[in-house]
C-alpha cells in the first residue's frame, strides 16, 4: 500500500455529493444513498437448496453441480437491441445513411417469481429497442418488457410472458448474512457463452464500485469467482442455493477486459429494495445531500493540522444543492501531501442528526436512511467554532455526468 493510500485508507478518496463524481482532488464518488423500502416483498421466494452435509454412497455431493442443476434452469440470457444513432453525415463513405453504434448486447439475469420477473443490471438493457430472453436450457425466445430501471444502482427490473414450466425462481438469500470466505458459484452467460457455471468464494465485503450514471453503490460483493463480460445481471449464489447478488462488475488490472478474479456484486439486499420500490412507485427515488468530501484519519489530520481526528472534511457543496442551500462550506485552498490533492478549509461534519461520524461510510449510511424532504442536522466545526445546520434531502439527480 502506497503512503498516499495509507493517508487515505480507501475512503478519503471518496466522495459524498448524493453519488455525483466531481473532478477534484478526491478519487472515487460515493452514493449519497438509497432509500429503504419499508414495505414486504411483492416476489415469491422458492425454497433453497440444501447443502448436502455428509456423503452417501451413491448419491452427488458435489455442491457446485447440485447448485447449477437447481438453480441454473432459472438464469436468463438477455439480448438487448441498440438502434444506431444518426450521425452529422446523411450518408457514409459508401452510400449508406451515416450511423453510428447500435447492435446487439448480451447479458445474463435471473426469475424472481412466479410472475416473470427479471433481476438483471441496468447497463445491460439501458436504451434497448427491444429485449429478448431465453430461460434456463430453453431455446424459446420471449420478449421482455421493462417493468422499470434505476441507474444509481445499476438494477433493472423486466418481466416476460412464459409458460409457467419455464419460469424457475431462485431463492433469495440475505446478503448481510454473507462472510468472507463463504463459497459461492456464478452463472451467465460470458461472451454469449450460455449457462456457464464457475465457482469460488467471498473474497471481500463492503467494497464500492461506480455505476455506469456516474453514481457509486456501496456494500459491493467481491469475489474470484470467473466473472467475465455477458456475466452481467447473473446471479451469484451461496452454498445453500440462494441469491447473494448480481454479478455486475469486474476489475481487468488495466489490461484486456477479461477476469483476473476480481469480481463485483451488488447485494441481493439492495436488489430486493430496489425491486420492490421499482414495482411499488414505478421508479426509485434516492435521497440527495450534495457534498464532496473524505473521512478524516489521524494521519491526515496530522499532516494538515486539522483540529479532529476523525469526522468529514467538506471539499465541494454542490452548487444548487441540498448542502449549499443550507449553507455548509467546501474548501478553498489546494493542497498535495505526497502526491495527493487536497481541498482544506472547508466544513468538517463531526456529527449526523446527534450521532458521532467517524468515517464518509457514517454520512453515506446516515442519507441512505433518509428520504427526499426529510431534515438532517449536521454538527460541523468551521474556523474553530461548532454549528448546527440543518439541511432538507433532496432527490439525487438521474446522472452524475
Amino acid at each position: 500500500m502506497s503512503k498516499t493510500r495509507s493517508f487515505f485508507r480507501g475512503s478519503f478518496g471518496s466522495a459524498l455529493i448524493g453519488g455525483a463524481v466531481v473532478a477534484a482532488f478526491f478519487a472515487v464518488a460515493v452514493s449519497a444513498g438509497w432509500i429503504e423500502s419499508k414495505g414486504s416483498t411483492t416476489t415469491s421466494i422458492p425454497e433453497p437448496l440444501a447443502t448436502p452435509v455428509a456423503s452417501k454412497e451413491g448419491e452427488d455431493t458435489n455442491v457446485v453441480n447440485q447448485i447449477y442443476r437447481h438453480d441454473g434452469q432459472g438464469v436468463a440470457f438477455i439480448e438487448a437491441t441498440e438502434a444506431p444513432e444518426e450521425t452529422e453525415s446523411p450518408l457514409s463513405p459508401f452510400g449508406e445513411e451515416g450511423s453510428s453504434g447500435g447492435g446487439i448486447a448480451t447479458g445474463s439475469g435471473f426469475v424472481i417469481d412466479s410472475e416473470g420477473h427479471i433481476l438483471t443490471n441496468n447497463h445491460v438493457v439501458e436504451g434497448a429497442t427491444r429485449i429478448t430472453v431465453k430461460l434456463g436450457s430453453s431455446n424459446a425466445t420471449h420478449t421482455a418488457e421493462v417493468v422499470g430501471t434505476d441507474p444509481s444502482s445499476d438494477i433493472a427490473l423486466l418481466k416476460v410472458e412464459a409458460p409457467a414450466d419455464q419460469l424457475h425462481p431462485l431463492a433469495l438469500g440475505d446478503s448481510s448474512k454473507v462472510r468472507v470466505g463463504d463459497p459461492v458459484v456464478a452463472i451467465g452467460n460470458p461472451f454469449g457463452l450460455d449457462r456457464t457455471v464457475t465457482s469460488g468464494i467471498v473474497s471481500a465485503l463492503q467494497r464500492q464500485i461506480q455505476a455506469p450514471s456516474g453514481f457509486s453503490i456501496n456494500h459491493v460483493i467481491q469475489t474470484d469467482a470467473a466473472i467475465n463480460p455477458g456475466n452481467s445481471g447473473g446471479p451469484l449464489i451461496d452454498s445453500a442455493g440462494e441469491v447473494i447478488g448480481i454479478n455486475s462488475q469486474i476489475e481487468t488490472g488495466g489490461g484486456g477486459n477479461g477476469n483476473v478474479g476480481i469480481g463485483f456484486a451488488i447485494p441481493i439486499n439492495t436488489a430486493r429494495e430496489v425491486a420492490n420500490e421499482i414495482e411499488k412507485n414505478g421508479n426509485v427515488e434516492h435521497a440527495f445531500l450534495g457534498i464532496n468530501g473524505g473521512t478524516i484519519t489521524p494521519a491526515l489530520a496530522k499532516a494538515v493540522n486539522l483540529p479532529v481526528n476523525k469526522g468529514v472534511l467538506v471539499a465541494e457543496v454542490v452548487k444548487g444543492g441540498p448542502a449549499d442551500k443550507a449553507g455548509l462550506q467546501g474548501g478553498s485552498t489546494e493542497a498535495t501531501i505526497e502526491g495527493a490533492r487536497l481541498q482544506l478549509g472547508g466544513d468538517i461534519i463531526t456529527e449526523v442528526n446527534g450521532e458521532p461520524v467517524s468515517s464518509m461510510e457514517d454520512v453515506i449510511n446516515a442519507v441512505e436512511a433518509g428520504k427526499p424532504g426529510e431534515q438532517m442536522e449536521l454538527t460541523v466545526l468551521r474556523h474553530g467554532e461548532t454549528k448546527k445546520i440543518d439541511v432538507t434531502l433532496g432527490n439525487r439527480p438521474a446522472s452524475a455526468k
